[in-house]
């Protein structure tokens, strides 16, 4: 990277009672002026439309208008005058409304090429160009009634990832707009079978949270040419600001993406399920050539020692989140989500390369417009970022990052076996060593007093069990080392097994247990969704899970064919007891508080580990009602063992919710009196007084 990526071009002046944008060569980054105004790149009234551009190491700014938004040469140029902090300013006094226009800035005497800006909101095919439209024509009927569904609090969330097209592209989902954000819309989809699909297949699933994998306009997606199979996860941002035209059904026309993304936003409300987008700040698709790099060269962007382009995100850059007007564009983007297309939640990719200051920042801005709006990510990063780990948000620093959700692999590779060695099973194929990550989970990451390890914020050991929770903790620290109790507040805590970017459940058991049977791969995911959904941190499922969705064994499947993606429909037939069961674990966590604590003092106080006669068997008591349960000593048993085990409990009468591969918490399974429960091989039961 050259120097002036480096610095500024030129010292502060002022003229005409303002700062000019023009920068010193030997002013660093942190000298950059910091703009406070209003941000708006784009202002439309039929009267006029007014530009702004922040660029403070530009010599000359232009906007060039367009007719069309891709082809076609510029009908006019409009130069651009310096204003305050580092903002470029234009306007035109006519109607402007159905143009397209672009920004090129002048450094160091070249012209750094088109960009549609950095905050565009609507913008033409493919993302190059940006739009002027009426905002007030892209609300569907009935959008100014919109709400977001009730949420009293954050433990109460099961989230369910989605990537749009993997959901609805299968003919067999009776889905007219087939991998389109109207394919959320549709209601009274079915299979040829008669099998729920789309959104009643959520709605009879019972999820409270549908995260969307990324649905800002990304790079990867020719939308022109939308006849041929494309597929991308789209996790390379172009536009952050802008829903992607590939799902939408004319991408050509800049009004149709947002109208129809907000219709999907209503539909899925109206269903009682609230939306979380997948957000991904942390890198852009291109760094020389990105709508930042041909804007502010360098500010950006960490670069390392030598210079080069950082690169914690191994998509080849890595954004600066510390620097004051990349800060303000994150806080600045998912606040317009939230306002604008009513989004709420986000989930950060790779939240770990960002510092912890400009997640605070944002969890308070989203806190004024709906403290219920719920902000997670993955506590980590692909390699090491320029900060330094005591700065970021990684999952070690969670208690310094309250109300915002970390995913827990702790858990998932204590169930499952670790992300980067597939054919190494853990928990729920019977591999000793593992109980203390299960329970880790089980109790949402907390520190809690009969499991071995080292809260982030204590110096103080919790005391050290005894019987068989010794055993297991003592197996699991000679294997994983010591457990870290990262979490404060078990809503901190995503529990999961599966997500997008590795094997999905089925695959996952397939691969770790060769030649393992339908029923032995189906007695196996109900014991590993059974501790998922019993945790007391946030439960997370990835879509087409609930049927064993098969990727054929492919686990970064960013870019591979429907082929392999697609969720195949009729597995809901075939696998309908699977389905099922994940149902009832769901119906029975929200109908039952006793699971979802949401304070680490009740379930220290009401979460008890009990001893069991073997390893690969994890036994827990909720004693009494906690938060108001109508269930009364609640005890849930998870035995991953090829033989029963029999678990001893308090003397009395108790009713079983689940047994044997089946769920009922209304009807229930059956009673059972005594003082010891006898779990059969490889499931789990769950019975309460």
């Amino acid at each position: 990277m050259k120097l002036k990526h480096l610095v500024v071009m030129s010292m502060m002046t002022v003229a005409a009672g303002c700062t000019s944008s023009h920068q010193d060569a030997q002013t660093t980054f942190d000298k950059y002026p910091v703009y406070n105004g209003e941000w708006e790149e784009m202002v439309y009234a039929p009267s006029v439309t007014k530009f702004s551009l922040w660029a403070p190491t530009a010599q000359e700014v232009r906007v060039l208008l367009y007719e069309k938004g891709q082809g076609g040469s510029a009908y006019r140029m409009v130069k651009m005058e310096p204003a305050s902090d580092g903002m470029w300013q234009a306007r035109v006094d006519e109607d402007l409304k159905g143009k397209f226009y672009t920004f090129n800035v002048k450094i160091d005497d070249v012209w750094q090429g088109d960009t549609p800006g950095l905050l565009a909101k609507a913008v033409g095919v493919n993302g190059d160009r940006a739009a002027i439209i009426d905002w007030g024509a892209t609300n569907p009927k009935g959008w100014n009634e919109d709400k977001r569904p009730p949420l009293k609090r954050f433990s109460d969330i099961i989230i369910y990832e989605l990537h749009h097209r993997d959901f609805s592209i299968d003919t067999v989902a009776g889905i007219h707009n087939r991998g389109k954000f109207l394919a959320l819309t549709e209601e009274g989809t079915k299979t040829y079978l008669g099998e729920k699909t789309g959104l009643d297949h959520l709605k009879e699933l019972g999820v409270t949270h549908v995260q969307l994998l990324p649905s800002f306009d990304f790079s990867s997606v020719d939308e022109t040419k939308l006849d041929k199979p494309q597929y991308n996860w789209g996790y390379d941002p172009k536009n952050y600001n802008v829903p992607e035209g590939s799902y939408a059904t004319d991408p050509y026309k800049p009004d149709v993406r947002i109208r129809e993304f907000k219709q999907m936003v209503m539909a899925l409300h109206r269903a009682g399920i609230r939306v979380v987008m997948d957000v991904v700040y942390n890198h852009t698709a291109i760094t020389k050539g990105s709508n930042f790099e041909r804007t502010v060269p360098g500010y950006f962007y960490r670069t390392d020692a030598n210079g080069k382009w950082a690169n914690a995100s191994g998509c080849g850059n890595e954004t600066a989140s510390e620097r004051p007007m990349m800060r303000r564009f994150m806080i600045e983007s998912v606040c317009y989500w939230a306002r604008e297309y009513h989004i709420d939640g986000f989930r950060f990719d790779l939240m770990g390369i960002h510092d912890i200051e400009t997640m605070n920042e944002i969890r308070r801005a989203l806190d004024k417009i709906d403290p219920t709006i719920y902000i997670y990510g993955e506590g980590w990063a692909a390699s090491r970022p320029q900060l330094p780990d005591s700065l970021l948000a990684m999952k070690k620093n969670a208690p310094r990052l309250p109300h915002i959700g970390m995913f827990c692999d702790e858990m998932r590779d204590a169930l499952r076996g670790p992300w980067n060695d597939n054919a190494k099973g853990a928990f729920v194929i019977g591999r000793m060593g593992h109980a203390a990550g299960v329970k880790f989970g089980l109790v949402g990451g907390i520190a809690h007093p009969q499991l071995v390890g080292k809260h982030a914020t204590a110096s103080v050991q919790p005391p050290v069990p005894t019987d068989s929770l010794m055993e297991d903790s003592l197996a699991t620290a000679k294997a994983e080392k010591e457990l870290h109790f990262w979490a404060t507040q078990p809503d901190q805590l995503i529990s999961y097994v599966s997500c997008h970017d590795d094997l999905c459940l089925a695959d996952r058991l397939k691969t770790t247990l060769p030649g393992l049977s339908e029923q032995e791969m189906n007695a196996l995911a109900k014991l590993a969704a059974t501790a998922g959904f019993t945790s007391q941190g946030i439960p997370f499922w990835y879509a087409g899970d609930e049927i064993l969705r098969d990727k054929q064994g492919v686990a970064n499947s960013y870019k591979s064919p429907d082929a392999v993606n697609a969720i195949d429909w009729r597995r809901k037939t075939s696998h309908h007891d699977f389905f099922d069961y994940v149902r009832g674990l769901i119906a029975m966590r929200k109908a039952h508080p006793s699971f979802r604590m949401g304070d680490a003092s009740l379930i220290a106080k009401h979460l008890e580990f009990l001893p069991t006669p073997a390893s690969n068997v994890v036994a827990f008591r909720i004693k009494g009602s906690p938060a108001g349960d109508s269930w009364l000593n609640t005890v849930v048993v998870l035995n991953a063992r090829t033989e029963p085990v029999q678990i001893s409990v308090p003397e009395g009468r108790y009713w079983i919710a689940c047994r044997d591969g089946r769920v009922d918490n209304v009807l229930g399974l059956g009673t059972l009196t005594g003082n010891v429960l006898t779990v059969a091989p490889r499931t789990a039961m769950i019975v309460h007084q």
